[in-house]
């Protein structure tokens, strides 16, 4: 008798468009729940191009024009790491300028790679369950090593920013290290499961993220804003 394996269907493009709807939905309840500041403008970009990451992985898996979208995929998650640094510099109320200044100089140097570059993104492919992108070997441990190491960087940042913080900037610091290990955990135990999605780490990664998403509008919106910065109901 033939044993049948189960398939891992948790990123595949029907569960790409729930996510994204999802992170075009918190987008839209943010901007009419509260009003336009660093912090929520922030959050608004982070879920935008969250969201445009599920709708370039869609089309690669589609089939519709997966060479440009796989180039605006990676433009869109490469800028994300320098957001959430300016994000918890502006929940402790730190101006870390140099800080801010190389993490979005290095983000914006590799979003100008894959924007403009044919070849930094050598191939592209949609495993059933997950998008898949190989990048050139010349770029990809840079990419990964300025990805993980801004997630730590952030990850460390909270945790001393969170030691002389106000109980509720404590709060917020700590949900913004839950929102990091809320894709960073699932996908270290999906990778060590299956060492075959190592391959698509990016889309992995980026489907888990929704639950950071939810943190960011559900939890840290809500501990640093004031009444006044509420829209009125």
């Amino acid at each position: 008798m033939k044993r049948t394996s189960s398939t891992f269907y948790c990123f595949s493009p029907p569960v790409m468009v729930i996510t994204m709807l999802s992170e075009l939905v918190l987008f839209a309840y943010t901007l009419l729940r509260y009003k336009m500041t660093p912090i929520t403008r922030v959050i608004s970009l982070a879920l935008i191009f969250l969201a445009l990451f599920q709708l370039s992985e869609f089309n690669v898996c589609g089939g519709h024009n997966a060479q440009t979208w796989s180039h605006i995929g990676f433009v869109s998650i490469t800028l994300l790491p320098a957001l959430a640094i300016h994000l918890i510099s502006l929940i402790a109320k730190k101006k870390n300028t140099l800080l801010k200044v190389i993490s979005y100089s290095v983000s914006a140097i590799f979003a100008v790679l894959f924007g403009l570059s044919s070849s930094d993104i050598s191939a592209h492919a949609c495993g059933g369950n997950y998008a898949i992108f190989q990048i050139a070997d010349k770029v990809g441990g840079f990419y990964y090593l300025y990805y993980y190491f801004w997630l730590f960087v952030g990850i460390g940042l909270c945790l001393y920013y969170s030691i002389k913080a106000t109980e509720k900037i404590r709060q917020a610091l700590i949900l913004q290290v839950v929102g990091f290990l809320s894709f960073l955990l699932p996908t270290g135990i999906v990778n060590t499961i299956n060492p075959k999605t190592i391959e698509g780490l990016p889309s992995i990664m980026c489907g888990f993220a929704v639950i950071y998403a939810f943190i960011l509008v559900f939890g840290i919106v809500p501990l640093t804003i004031t009444k006044r910065e509420l829209r009125k109901a």
